[in-house]
Formats: C-alpha cells, structure tokens, sequence
C-alpha cells in the first residue's frame, strides 16, 4: 500500500477511527476522575558550615566548602531515611508508617550545589504543605546528630532552611490534560489499526486499485450508486436505461459513467474494437442486466447500430427494462420459429434493436452453446455491434458458452458486496473456456459515505449539469422513444 491508499482508508473509515479516538480521549478522562487527587509541596533547604566549629581549626575556605558540598549527596539520601520520617510522624500525629510516609517524599540535590529540596505528595494541599515542612525540620535534626551526636546541637555542617512549603492550588496527579492527550493517541493509534485491519481482512471489492491488483484484470467502467437508477435486477419504478435526452438531474453521472465505459471499450482495440460483447456477473443481483441495457443505449447514442440480445434464458428482464411484450425472442429465432426481424424493438432514433429472451427452453446452456447461436451472433455483428446480457457465471455455464463465442466478456461486480474469491471463481469459468476477459465494471459505486472515498465521486458535484440546467439521462418511467413498430 501507497500513501494514497493508506490515506483513502483513513478517508473511508473516518467515522470509526473519530468515534474510537473520542472513545479513548473519553476513557482518559474517566480514569483521571476515579483516580485519588495527590498534592505536591516543595521545600527547600541548603546545608552550611558551621563557622564557630572550624574558628579555631586551621583551613581555607575552599576546603571548607569541598567539605560541606561533599556532606550534601549523603545528606540526600539520608533525608529519605525512616528516622527522618519517624520525626515527621510525631510532629505531625500522623497514622502512618515510616516505610509508607518514606513513599511519599523525594529529597533531591541539584548539581555542584549545597541545597536539598524536599518534595512531599500527600491527599490534601494542608497535609502536603504540613510534611514538606516537617520534613526539613526532621531533616536538620537528624543531621546534627550525625555530625554532633545531638539533634539539638549543631556540628561542622548544620541544615539551614531557605523556601518555606506553599500550599498546592491543584493536585499533580492525575494530570488530566497529559491524560487527556495520551487517551487521545492512544485511541487514535488503536483507530488506525482498526482502520487497516478491517481493510486487509475485507475480502470485498473496495477500490479500483485493489480489484486490478487482486484479479489482473483492468476495471473498464465504475457505476456509480444512483438511488433513482436501479437496485440489482428488480426494476424500480424510477428506474431504467440512460438516454441522451430527459431533465432528471439524478441520472447524469450514471450517464457519464456509461459513456467512460463505452469510450473505454471502443478504445479497447482500435483496430479490431471487440464486436460481440457478453455483459455477465458472478452472482445474481450485481445488476448486469442494467449494465447491459445501458451499455447498449450509450453505444447507439454515439452512432452505432447496436442490438442488445437478452440471452439470459433463466431470468430475463430486458423487456421489463426496456417495457415491451416478453413475447417471442431469440429463442424464438434459434428454434426457427421466427427471424430477427421479427423479434426486434427499435428504439430511439433507430440505432439500438432490443431482442428479448422469448419463450424460456428446458435446455438454454445447449441452445446458448449451438453453432446456431454462434452463427447468429457473428452474421448480426457484420452489421452492429451486439451486446448481449447473459446469467451469471458462477451458477450456470451459460454466460461461459456464450463468452467462447463472442469477442470477449464484460464481468459486472458489486462494490462493497462481491468478494474476490467469488470473482476470481468467475473469471476462472471464462478462462477455462479459453473466452477473453475484457474488463471488470464495479457496479454500486458509492457517491457518498465511507466508500466513496475510494473512487472520488464525491468531488464531481454539479460538473456533470449542463449549461442550461438541464442533465442528460432519462427513465423509462415516462418510456423509451420508439421510432415505429416493434420490428426490425
């Protein structure tokens, strides 16, 4: 993975990793409320010579003060002592051990320096200012023991106090806005793990990238998701095939996505652009039937003579789509019983001859496989380029038949349904036959929501409405423009 693939599953899974993040920030919160407020109180004192012990002894200065700074580190340490803390605790009355109180104070010299500071935590702000200060006190008493062998007398070094213990506005602990930020990249981290792990074990069609990475195979054309367009291969009442005329703005980015796959397939071979092309899926409902039909719609608005053959001799329904008689069709034609002018609807301005399935045969794998069939598809494609919607490949074999007859197939998948082992089962079948792949169409794209950040829709807005306002595409609601009988 790139950075833009890393930076599209952020994109795609943003909500989850925001909730989990303002999960974390939350539960750092939480836990700075039950944990016990802690106040800290600092004193501090610095160790002296004692000038009346060395007035009547020989020495300089310096060696007085090599003396004294010598005295301090071991002086640090003593002041965590339990003697210095059993003197704390009767000054103060305090019910604790000398052991536990230990815990709770630090004595700290800094650096070539004679002072010692004193750090006490306690519960309250009194109680921490209270020990801070006892802890001085009871420090310079066990010193002059040390050093005179009475806590009441001075030796050669005494503790001399310099800053008094304050009393503590705030607790030092919990630092809630430290514990704020660490919940927040905690919860963070853990969002973006959630966020790639969810995308490395989803084994279902996401992105473009991903779908050519997996397959091998060059995805021709991405469908966007159009709530008016259709749902799989149940027609809905606003639903239908695109034109190159209507005023329903909802339907144009479909229409310009059909256009993108028309281009793509024209340009797929420019100088032997494939013929007979088979439209298949590998499972019911990824909207094939659609596909086909809008395929069909979009190559005979470019000037092309195209019959769309509903080969789906199980569940057809492209004369539902296209809302003419089911009456006789191809199989109608392949069992002599009527011609292809016979059969065939035109529409709009006459480029496009719908053939619909007919009466439905016991045997379609066998009728779709004949050398009939095969010589009917090529005797159509010496005049028009033929587009033919046949059953999924993964159920039946007949998209598979059909496909080893015609110049390639198209495989329709379903964005955030279609798995890839399932399409790769499917793009098997037709490798078995020795058919040709000739590119995948996702289907379903999402224009909004975390899908969407894979594939860009969301960026278009109004650049698909034209000058006037108007969009390009229409729905079979207010019926297809027919330009004469149902006939050739």
């Amino acid at each position: 993975m790139d950075l833009r693939e890393y930076l599209r599953v952020v994109r795609a899974h943003w909500l989850g990793i925001v909730l989990i993040t303002v999960v974390g920030v939350v539960a750092a919160f939480g836990w700075t409320l039950i944990q016990p407020k802690v106040y800290s109180a600092d004193s501090t004192a610095i160790v002296q010579a004692n000038a009346d012990y060395f007035a009547n002894q020989a020495g300089t200065a310096a060696s007085v003060n090599t003396l004294v700074t010598g005295r301090v580190k071991t002086y640090a340490a003593l002041g965590e002592s339990r003697s210095v803390a059993e003197g704390v605790i009767e000054a103060l009355n305090l019910k604790v051990s000398p052991a536990d109180l230990v815990k709770q104070v630090r004595v700290t010299s800094a650096v070539d320096t004679q002072t010692l500071s004193v750090t006490a935590n306690a519960s309250t702000p009194e109680k921490a200012r209270d020990i801070a200060e006892a802890w001085v006190t009871s420090m310079g008493s066990e010193i002059n023991r040390v050093e005179s062998g009475s806590p009441q007398t001075k030796g050669a070094v005494f503790l001399s106090r310099l800053d008094s213990a304050l009393l503590p506005e705030r607790p030092s602990s919990p630092n809630t806005a430290l514990a704020l930020v660490l919940g927040g990249l905690l919860g963070l981290a853990v969002a973006i793990s959630y966020g790639l792990l969810r995308h490395t074990l989803d084994q279902r069609i996401r992105s473009v990238e991903q779908t050519e990475r997996e397959t091998g195979i060059s995805v021709v054309g991405t469908i966007p998701e159009e709530p008016a367009f259709a749902d799989g291969d149940r027609l809905l009442p606003e639903s239908g095939a695109v034109s190159s005329a209507s005023s329903n703005p909802h339907l144009f980015t479909v229409s310009e996505a059909f256009r993108e796959l028309r281009t793509n397939l024209q340009y797929m071979d420019v100088d032997d652009p494939p013929r007979i092309v088979v439209v298949t899926s590998p499972l019911p409902g990824d909207g094939k039937s659609l596909v086909a039909a809008n395929l069909a719609v979009t190559l005979a608005a470019s000037g092309q003579p195209v019959v769309l053959i509903d080969a789906d001799l199980r569940r057809p329904v492209q004369h539902t789509v296209f809302g003419v008689p089911a009456g006789a069709g191809v199989s109608d034609v392949l069992a002599g019983r009527a011609s292809i002018a016979d059969v065939a609807h035109r529409f709009g301005d006459g480029k496009l001859l719908v053939v619909c399935a007919g009466k439905l045969p016991p045997n379609p794998s066998e009728m779709l496989g004949s050398t009939r069939m095969r010589d009917l598809l090529h005797t159509i494609a010496r005049e028009a380029v033929v587009v033919i919607d046949s059953p999924p490949l993964i159920p039946v074999t007949d998209a598979a038949v059909l496909a080893h007859s015609a110049d390639g197939a198209i495989v329709v998948s379903t964005v955030g349904r279609t798995r890839y082992d399932v399409l790769g089962r499917a793009l098997g079948n037709l490798e078995r036959v020795g058919a040709r792949t000739l590119g995948i169409v996702l289907n379903r794209v999402p224009l909004r929501g975390q899908g969407a950040a894979y594939f860009g829709y969301q960026y278009h807005g109004d650049y698909y409405t034209a000058e006037d306002g108007q969009t390009q595409a229409f729905t079979p609601a207010s019926g297809p423009r027919r330009a004469g009988s149902p006939t050739a």
